[in-house]
């Protein structure tokens, strides 16, 4: 669905603020796209920016619940008019904030759905029967995976790796997370042949002359996409019956759950995450607990 048609000072204000978000605060253009889009259904209407005030953003908000949209949604919406009208005021489009008081649902916390460590390891086994001719594309699909779930990094942060951000000697990426915010994970033995393998005979296979430093490739030799990555992540889980179709969110939480299930301190996670609060990572101790509530009740004799 297209978004809503803005006056012109009212949609120029939005690509100014998307202009900053990008550049002086590093946002990811995911990031920027869904403020963009926030933006766009929250304004529609004004005939100028100044027009701007409490009652419409609540209007706005009132017509999104009553379309059916969740808490999240809602406050998220509400998150992006203050962080807008904030911005708004400070370079001078608007003389107040009419967003500085508009209340929004809290979010609620949706735990997460994840493999355990069997399902996990179905997944992988899958892939690696599917690599054993070492094909350039099963290689790097294994890889996709293997890096995923040993590291726990977002498929934009694998994508975006270069070859030089691997060091095969000490098993570690260097990662560049939200806000350019760069941190060193650590992957297994595992990762670390699939690595080996795809250096040595897959990404040969893929690179041209024109191809970037990137690690993972596509078939024409260009930087891997990130949706290709995606694709990749949902046909391997598929392809395991009975499992539910996390996607590489799933593996990504996978990692971080099957971590703490095995002694990992939490602020070590939040590092391998690239959370930038602690309060982000804790969401993983409620789905361990959840895990050793469903242990408890089938084991002890006096559950």
């Amino acid at each position: 669905m297209s978004e809503p048609t803005l006056a012109p000072d009212v949609a120029a204000a939005v690509e100014a603020f998307a202009e900053y978000l990008t550049h002086e605060r590093g946002r990811s253009r995911h990031t920027v796209r869904g403020y963009r889009s926030d933006l766009a259904d929250l304004l529609r209407g004004l005939p100028v920016l100044s027009d701007l005030d409490l009652a419409h953003l609540r209007d706005r908000l009132a017509e999104t619940r009553a379309a059916g949209a969740g808490r999240a949604t809602l406050a998220r919406r509400a998150a992006a008019a203050r962080t807008f009208g904030a911005w708004a005021v400070r370079t001078g489009r608007l003389d107040t904030d009419p967003a500085i008081r508009l209340g929004s649902p809290r979010a609620g916390t949706v735990l997460p759905e994840v493999l355990d460590a069997g399902e996990a390891a179905s997944v992988l086994d899958a892939a690696t029967s599917g690599a054993a001719e070492d094909t350039p594309e099963a290689l790097r699909d294994l890889l996709v995976l293997e890096l995923l779930y040993a590291t726990g990094i977002r498929v934009g942060e694998l994508c975006g790796l270069d070859v030089d951000d691997v060091d095969e000697s000490t098993r570690t990426l260097r990662v560049l997370g939200k806000g350019n915010r760069e941190r060193t994970v650590v992957f297994g033995v595992p990762a670390a042949r699939t690595l080996h393998r795809w250096r040595e005979i897959g990404r040969p296979a893929l690179v041209t002359a024109g191809s970037p430093p990137a690690l993972l490739l596509g078939v024409r030799g260009g930087r891997l996409d990130p949706r290709v990555a995606r694709t990749v992540v949902h046909r391997a889980i598929g392809a395991v019956p009975g499992l539910a179709d996390t996607g590489p969110h799933g593996l990504r939480h996978a990692a971080a759950t099957h971590l703490l299930e095995g002694g990992a301190d939490l602020r070590y996670v939040q590092e391998l995450l690239g959370h930038a609060t602690l309060s982000t990572t804790q969401i993983y101790t409620h789905v361990t607990v959840d895990r050793l509530k469903v242990v408890h009740d089938q084991a002890h004799p006096r559950a």
